[in-house]
């Protein structure tokens, strides 16, 4: 695809102007989470040159927005030319990322999607990056380390190889996911590069001085917030305005006076310069000082009381990463921010028994994870035979296989990419703090869709890998339905010794009939069988040598299926 630039909006003549110099205490940072979680495999929504379409398709939203200059699903679906489903997606992915917690779209109810309506500027810059392509996953530092966990090649790579290129992404399964500071870079390098676009759909003429004379408001400035902020304050931090000389300041009784676009954009590039300037003297000095410098790409030790590495701000996300073979719990008091991301874990149970906004699973294996309750978005990519358990306001499931989700979900479950062998179930799990948590983000324990997924495109047109002609058409492959008599209940250990103190007492999300029955008829079979055992017409010292097997072949159960290491780490806590 082309990525064509637009010179639309000129250098201004005041770039020297020391008034212009970035703030060098509060640097400019990206803001991750339309690159994270806003990215939609909609081909219709993927413009070869965003710009030309952008403009005139901004009058045709304004023309069939209200007075507000809001769009509803239904214009958005006339003017996208896309499918209402697919509009009130794009609206939902929109919600899940926006800057600002007090927009009607993220206020909306789950059920409020198809009649909610959003800011014509914000849906604007929300279409304009789709045309970002992401950061290829890096190799592993210690690939040889991490080569005798991760899982050998999977059973059916030989037919995938036939079907797509990603095969090309899978034939190297010790792939990692780019270190926050390259991605950090890779999006502002993007900024730096569409800024003069991204300004001219947020600018306007002056009246009766044509193209040429571009201006912004402080209100049309605002919304630049959804894709940069300064410093490291999280949603509720100060208004964009207020870093920028030119707005800062302003009395709130008057209108502020609108600036050249030019100036903005002046002043924009330097903050992007300053940034990247910053990024690259840490990954200096990192490289240089390695026993000194910040690392975010630590792995953690392989051991039960192994702690997180934790982002030093509210802007970043806490990491869990490069666990095996162990078990690992984490409580709100344990986190640092309010967004969680597992990374490259194996062969381990992971409880994150916390409300988040955010949370991301990349590149784990063979491994149990529960998270606690996310009021934004989670993404699950490029995990293999890994166990997710999450209630969630929405999930986007990407490139894995043989994985079940046992999901408590307000929306419908994203599939989208490369997916082989994926089971869905209702949640079936809870801990004594799950209510109060689920109460704090939003998350409805009266609405699960989790078996109503919704299967997009098999290939993902915001990597940076080449696709054959008509693969991008080819639709992802779905989730089908756990075997009701296969669903079990999951018991979360009492690690702490407190889960008396919340309110929660059993799984918040009514269970479906057909399950509910599998549950009971279980129960019951294990109760038949307990009483057989117990009224067994056997000598006592049968019934010992009986009771002495049963430990035997549990003890055998515990070990074969690494359940033991959780019983050990739970008697080390």
């Amino acid at each position: 695809m082309s990525d064509p630039i637009e010179t639309s909006i000129s250098p201004s003549s005041s770039a020297g102007d020391p008034n212009l110099n970035p703030n060098p205490i509060s640097l400019l940072h990206p803001r991750r989470e339309p690159f994270e979680h806003g990215l939609l495999p909609i081909p219709k929504l993927v413009f070869t040159d965003p710009t030309q379409t952008l403009i005139p398709l901004k009058q045709t939203l304004i023309s069939s927005s209200t007075s507000t200059r809001r769009v509803n699903s239904a214009a958005l679906s006339q003017s996208l030319q896309i499918s209402p489903d697919h509009a009130c997606l794009v609206l939902d992915t929109l919600a899940s990322v926006l800057h600002s917690d007090s927009d009607p779209l993220v206020s909306s109810k789950p059920q409020e999607i198809n009649s909610s309506s959003a800011d014509v500027h914000d849906l604007l810059l929300f279409l304009y990056i789709q045309s970002y392509k992401k950061l290829l996953p890096r190799t592993h530092k210690d690939s040889a380390a991490v080569a005798d966990v991760w899982p050998s090649t999977s059973a059916f790579d030989g037919y995938l190889s036939a079907l797509s290129p990603l095969q090309l992404v899978r034939s190297n399964s010790r792939r990692f996911v780019p270190s926050q500071a390259d991605e950090e870079a890779h999006q502002l390098s993007y900024l730096q590069k569409h800024l003069a676009n991204i300004l001219s759909l947020l600018a306007e003429p002056v009246e009766g001085e044509g193209e040429e004379s571009l201006v912004l408001t402080m209100d049309r400035f605002e919304h630049l917030g959804f894709l940069i902020q300064f410093g490291d304050k999280g949603p509720e931090g100060t208004q964009l305005s207020q870093h920028a000389p030119f707005f800062a300041n302003s009395d709130p009784d008057m209108p502020a006076v609108p600036v050249p676009a030019a100036q903005v954009h002046d002043w924009l590039l330097q903050n992007i310069a300053s940034a990247l300037e910053h990024i690259s003297e840490r990954a200096s000095l990192k490289e240089n000082c390695p026993a000194i410098a910040s690392d975010q790409d630590v792995s953690m030790a392989d051991a039960c009381t192994t702690s997180i590495k934790a982002s030093p701000s509210a802007r970043g996300p806490s990491f869990i990463e490069g666990i095996s073979k162990s078990s690992l719990v984490k409580q709100a008091s344990d986190l640092k921010g309010s967004s969680v991301k597992v990374l490259n874990c194996h062969d381990s149970v992971i409880y994150i028994l916390a409300p988040l906004r955010y949370a991301t699973v990349y590149g784990c294996s063979d491994t149990t994870i529960v998270i606690g309750a996310v009021g934004k978005a989670v993404r699950i990519e490029h995990c293999e035979r890994v166990h997710v358990i999450t209630a969630a306001k929405r999930i986007c499931i990407a490139n894995c296989r043989e994985c079940v989700f046992f999901l408590g979900v307000n929306q419908q479950p994203l599939i989208v990419g490369d997916n082989h062998k994926l089971q869905v179930a209702p949640y079936n799990t809870f801990y004594s703090h799950l209510e109060e948590h689920m109460n704090e983000v939003g998350v409805e324990a009266t609405i699960n869709r989790w078996d109503e997924p919704l299967a997009l495109g098999m290939v993902d047109p915001h990597d940076s890998l080449s696709h054959p002609a008509g693969v991008s058409d080819v639709q992802a492959e779905s989730a089908t339905r756990l075997d009701p008599d296969q669903f079990t209940n999951f018991l979360i250990p009492d690690w702490f010794g407190c889960e008396s103190s919340g309110s929660t007492k059993d799984n918040p999300f009514p269970l479906p009939g057909v399950y509910l029955m599998a549950q009971q008829r279980n129960q019951k079979n294990l109760g038949e069988i307990k009483q057989l055992l117990r009224e067994a017409p056997l000598e006592e010292n049968r019934k010992r040598e009986l009771s002495s097997a049963l430990h035997v072949y549990f003890k055998d159960w515990l070990y074969a299926s690494g359940n033991i290491r959780q019983l050990y780490c739970l008697q080390g806590d």
